[in-house]
């Protein structure tokens, strides 16, 4: 997985300065599965990834589904394990903690930006 930080794009705004991206088709499958959960200034980008499970999981995620611009398509807030969410047209997800949503102020029609450290 590569390492880095996702901004509000064209701006010098970080919102989730711990950030990992899957690079390959076995990261993407795997994910968050088996691993601790997310704290605070963490999150997961998952790309390609239109949807997401919390099957196997014990805890919560927000999830914010990214198009291809990597405009935010549709949220969902403290998504519980044994659940399944995804959006139509969606390219990537962001997966973070619970709370981490609001926390930093992401919201529908965002455009985020990748910055590998």
């Amino acid at each position: 997985m590569k390492r880095g930080a996702i901004y509000r794009a064209g701006s010098g705004e970080c919102l989730v300065p711990a950030a990992t991206r899957t690079t390959n088709a076995w990261e993407r499958l795997r994910g968050l599965l088996g691993r601790p959960a997310l704290r605070d200034g963490q999150g997961l980008l998952i790309d390609p990834c239109p949807s997401v499970h919390t099957i196997g999981m014990n805890y919560a995620l927000d999830l914010a589904f990214l198009d291809r611009q990597w405009r935010v398509l549709g949220l969902v807030r403290g998504l519980p394990p044994l659940r399944f969410a995804g959006r139509t047209g969606a390219r990537a997800t962001l997966e973070l903690p619970p709370g981490a949503l609001d926390k930093a102020g992401i919201a529908t029609g965002d455009v985020l930006e990748w910055r590998e450290t």
